[in-house]
């Protein structure tokens, strides 16, 4: 589980950045205070040496032992605060600033004498007996041009140097501890808005693999975990898409089972009762041919219906496939009518043509379009009675249309969009007068919409429904074998 996950994430993650700023500001500081001290000795030796010659050049002309020197030395011991020191060629100490003489006498080490005396700088960490503190000291050769007469010492007490450089290092032990705690500060934050969302993206998953889809992540952050909770966020949309549609799928299967359960046990409820009254010869003889035709009827209709199934399973599956060719419209329409008239005539209706007369060829596959219209054309009858049914067929620049108007019962506009709906029926109420299967229409719209057109509805309770088909139209130049025509089957 990642929240378990989440405090070790933070600890590490905080641990990793303290340790590294920890190490990165201890590391700095040490070289720091290295590379300080180096500089504050360097420039303190550049210094001396620069005095130390300085003095040379006002001493070079005085005598070793005149009172002059001894004001000199005085003079700069006070303006350098520095020790000074003069020694001859000997290692001898002749002259010193300080007002005791307790170094006069004394002898400087020997490899000191020899270096001055060839004319170079020395450098050295001092400790010269009658010093009480360790001292930096610069020795450099006294004389005048190429002649040499010994030595001038000066002495800077290194203990000043090691309080400057202990106060830099007490500063960057207190910037060092500041930035510690900052860095801390810092690393809790970052942890946090790492884990945070890491908490989110946890809760949001758990919720999804309990079957949760409508919770979404928050993170606003284009970062890598913010893709991370885009990405989730999309599969819980797709997730829920695809629950919504099992669930509806499972309503339609269940409503589907129940619908064709009802259509199927009425005529087989039917069939049951009249074969077992004729079985037991419980029906006269002059009878049993009205019981035959209505078992006869029945079977007619299961037979329609289980054809009716099958289609539209087909369509919804993608697996009718058509069969265009050049289709005369004004023949078909005018067969379709031919065969539905006797039952048009049975409910009082009229069946009238409105054809264009260039009406150009459709297009299509024959017999599914035979279909379209037959059906809209059976519904119409089903609806209407002791009225008028109207086919009307005409082109566009695009389009061919036809339409199917009735002046029957009507249908409602809450009702408008279910007759598209399988086993739907609009006289729910009168289902025994008018037996139909209620795919009908179901049917129309998936063949219309194979064969890439549209079907629209225009109804009026009580005024009638007017069905309007819209195809695209191919212009065909000449009827090409297989033209349909109103007799029926294909030309040869």
């Amino acid at each position: 589980m990642i929240f378990g996950t989440h405090r070790s994430i933070f600890r590490r993650l905080l641990f990793s950045y303290m340790s590294t700023v920890l190490l990165g500001l201890c590391l700095a500081g040490l070289l720091m205070s290295h590379w300080t001290k180096d500089y504050i000795v360097h420039s303190k030796q550049e210094e001396l040496l620069r005095k130390a010659k300085r003095i040379n050049l006002s001493i070079q002309n005085v005598a070793p032992g005149g009172e002059g020197l001894k004001e000199l030395l005085l003079f700069y011991d006070q303006s350098f605060d520095n020790r000074i020191w003069i020694f001859d060629r000997q290692g001898t100490i002749v002259a010193t600033s300080s007002k005791d003489e307790v170094s006069v006498g004394k002898s400087v080490d020997a490899s000191i004498v020899r270096k001055v005396t060839q004319g170079d700088d020395a450098v050295l960490n001092l400790q010269f007996e009658g010093l009480k503190e360790q001292m930096l000291s610069v020795v450099v050769p006294w004389g005048k041009d190429n002649q040499v007469y010994g030595g001038i010492v000066l002495h800077a007490p290194v203990i000043g140097m090691n309080e400057t450089i202990n106060n830099i290092r007490e500063t960057i032990l207190w910037v060092t501890l500041f930035g510690l705690v900052f860095s801390v500060a810092t690393a809790s934050y970052l942890s946090w808005s790492i884990s945070r969302p890491l908490r989110q993206i946890d809760r949001a998953a758990n919720r999804i693999g309990m079957g949760d889809y409508g919770g979404r992540i928050d993170i606003p952050s284009k970062d890598e975990i913010g893709d991370l909770a885009a990405t989730i966020n999309q599969m819980a949309e797709k997730l829920e898409r695809i629950d919504l549609e099992k669930r509806k799928l499972e309503q339609i299967r269940q409503h589907f089972l129940a619908n064709i359960s009802h259509e199927l046990r009425t005529p087989l409820t039917a069939m049951q009762g009249f074969l077992e009254a004729l079985q037991d010869d419980l029906i006269d003889d002059t009878a049993k041919p009205r019981y035959y035709d209505i078992i006869y009827k029945e079977t007619l209709h299961m037979s329609r219906l289980v054809d009716d199934i099958m289609d539209l399973i087909k369509l919804e599956n993608d697996e009718i496939a058509l069969h265009p060719s050049p289709v005369n419209v004004d023949r078909l329409i005018r067969h379709v009518v031919f065969t539905l008239q006797p039952e048009a005539a049975d409910k009082l209706t009229e069946i009238e043509l409105q054809v264009d007369e260039s009406l150009p060829y459709a297009y299509a596959d024959p017999d599914r379009l035979e279909q379209i219209l037959r059906n809209l054309v059976k519904n119409a009858v089903k609806f209407t009675e002791n009225g008028l049914i109207t086919v009307k067929a005409w082109s566009s620049d695009d389009n061919l249309h036809f339409s199917v108007s009735d002046t029957g019962i009507g249908i409602s506009e809450d009702d408008k969009e279910l007759i598209w709906e399988r086993f739907f029926k609009v006289d729910r109420g009168r289902s025994k007068k008018n037996s139909g299967t209620g795919l009908g229409l179901a049917i129309v719209r998936e063949l219309v919409e194979l064969h890439g057109g549209e079907i629209t509805v225009d109804s009026e309770i009580g005024k009638g429904t007017s069905f309007e088909v819209r195809l695209p139209l191919q212009h065909v130049s000449a009827i090409a074998p297989g033209e349909y025509n109103h007799e029926g089957g294909n030309k040869q």
